[in-house]
């Protein structure tokens, strides 16, 4: 058995590589979107092309047929009148008169050959040019254009080199039914080419600038039909970018007019919502504020139980530090405190419970889930204490004096959803641990921070943070006490990002 040799000839490796060149040169210069305008302009030029093109072909196709028709009524009246005056001649063998009359009616101009031959197909007499071949080949040969009237299209060898287009025609020459000889006449083709010639060319030209014009027509209607659908696509890219104001001010009275109207309705409702949910992120956190928005037709009480953590943060001596403040720099004072505590709940997943007092209350885990909501929340209470630290810094060079907080942390289980009545709720969570939370920021020291000890055994948690036991506190409620432990930092691994955290907030106040 011969050996074949599976392997990939060089020529073969060169064919691929030029076709994979070929295909990634497409694939980088092939525009990544074709307009609209351009395929309806395509498409109208080539539904047009096509109607021009077939009726250009009808055009030439019956004009040719109508010269060939008139030639060939021509020929045939011609070769009837041959026929018809050389009956005599041909049954008296008169050759002479055959040759005068064939001479008279070669003198017509038009005609180049004349031939009349004998019923055996002899040649009795002919002028002019003629077919070489003999009279049966004629009539095979020739097509049929009228009951014993046929015509031969052929081609004439000249002298002085190359050939000229002529026709034929031939018909018998008949007495009393009986085929006594046969006429031929033959005329030059090239008049004829020529014409036909000239009205392709003429039809050819009036169909292309039609076309021309019909390309330049299509694309500019092409741009005015596709111009309301850029406008509304140019219109999606501003909605998307967040530019809900943008309206299209473009009007139909047509279907596009009725769309461009369901838009700007539509735009209008997205702006509405954006201002609702807006509004309502002032008074509760976004994301509080998002679910309320996308399920605004199904708010109602109650709530879920979920497995969250709950802290407290509470300014101490806040009637001390109040004394000597007008309401409006009491309220500029919370402001810009529970200020802060936003914005580093919202850089540790957690959101804004509600402000009571000088004291506030964050939940993490809720509403959205978070399998670190017991780290975040310590997190969130030691950046918030270091941050005051600093901020205490500031206010001494101020002549103020310093803030402290109390810190109370606590995780469990515990019913998060909408509390209060029909006419008037509020997004929140209630239960044993958040009452727990709060007790433990009651017991806080000032700058301190509290949570229980099955926060700090969980093990996520305390390979994360730094903390130690503090003491055992009795609860109401509660048989045995309860062991807490009082946080002094997080692990050194999330402390660098904490720092840059904390000069970015600092840098905020001292440029305000």
């Amino acid at each position: 058995m011969p050996y074949l040799d599976n392997k990939t000839t060089e020529p073969d490796r060169r064919d691929t590589a030029a076709a994979v060149g070929v295909r990634g040169w497409l694939s980088d210069h092939a525009p990544r979107r074709i307009p609209i305008a351009y395929k309806l302009a395509f498409v109208i030029t080539l539904l047009i092309t096509a109607g021009m093109g077939v009726l250009g072909f009808v055009v030439v196709t019956n004009q040719t047929e109508v010269m060939r028709s008139e030639a060939n009524a021509f020929g045939r009246t011609v070769v009837a009148q041959l026929a018809e005056t050389a009956k005599e001649p041909v049954l008296a063998e008169d050759e002479l008169a055959l040759q005068v009359m064939v001479n008279n009616l070669a003198h017509g101009g038009k005609l180049l050959g004349a031939v009349v031959y004998a019923e055996n197909g002899s040649v009795l007499n002919q002028l002019g040019v003629v077919p070489r071949f003999g009279v049966l080949d004629v009539y095979n040969e020739a097509r049929r254009i009228e009951r014993d009237f046929y015509a031969l299209d052929w081609r004439h060898e000249l002298e002085e080199g190359g050939s000229e287009a002529l026709i034929s025609f031939i018909t018998p020459i008949r007495f009393r039914g009986l085929t006594v000889g046969h006429a031929l006449v033959t005329f030059s083709r090239t008049q004829m080419v020529e014409s036909e010639r000239k009205a392709k060319q003429m039809i050819i030209a009036a169909t292309v600038a039609l076309i021309l014009l019909t390309i330049g027509g299509a694309i500019i209607m092409s741009r005015k039909i596709s111009q309301p659908i850029y406008e509304l696509m140019h219109a999606s890219q501003e909605i998307g970018e967040g530019n809900l104001a943008y309206r299209i001010n473009d009007r139909r009275n047509d279907e596009l007019g009725t769309l461009m109207s369901a838009f700007n309705n539509m735009a209008q409702s997205l702006l509405e919502k954006s201002q609702v949910e807006n509004a309502l992120s002032r008074y509760m956190s976004d994301n509080i504020a998002s679910e309320i928005i996308s399920n605004i037709n199904q708010v109602q009480l109650g709530g879920k139980h979920v497995q969250a953590t709950v802290l407290f943060a509470d300014i101490v001596g806040f009637t001390r530090l109040s004394e000597d403040m007008t309401p409006e720099e009491v309220a500029n004072f919370l402001n810009e405190y529970f200020g802060y505590i936003t914005r580093v709940s919202q850089l540790y997943r957690g959101t804004i419970d509600k402000f009571m007092g000088d004291c506030a209350m964050v939940v993490f885990g809720v509403p959205d889930e978070d399998p670190n909501h017991r780290f975040n929340a310590i997190a969130c209470a030691v950046m918030i204490q270091r941050l005051t630290e600093r901020l205490n810094l500031v206010r001494m060079t101020e002549g103020k004096p310093a803030v402290k907080f109390r810190i109370g942390i606590n995780t469990g289980d515990m019913l998060a959803g909408n509390m209060g009545s029909h006419d008037r709720m509020q997004y929140t969570v209630v239960g044993d641990a958040v009452n727990l939370a709060s007790r433990l920021s009651s017991v806080a020291e000032p700058g301190e921070i509290v949570i229980r000890d099955e926060h700090y055994n969980d093990p996520d948690v305390q390979r994360r943070v730094i903390a130690r036991k503090f003491k055992q506190i009795k609860i109401r409620g509660k048989t045995k006490p309860v062991t807490i432990y009082r946080v002094r930092d997080v692990a050194t691994t999330y402390r660098r990002e904490m720092d840059e955290q904390l000069d970015e907030l600092v840098a905020e106040r001292l440029e305000s």
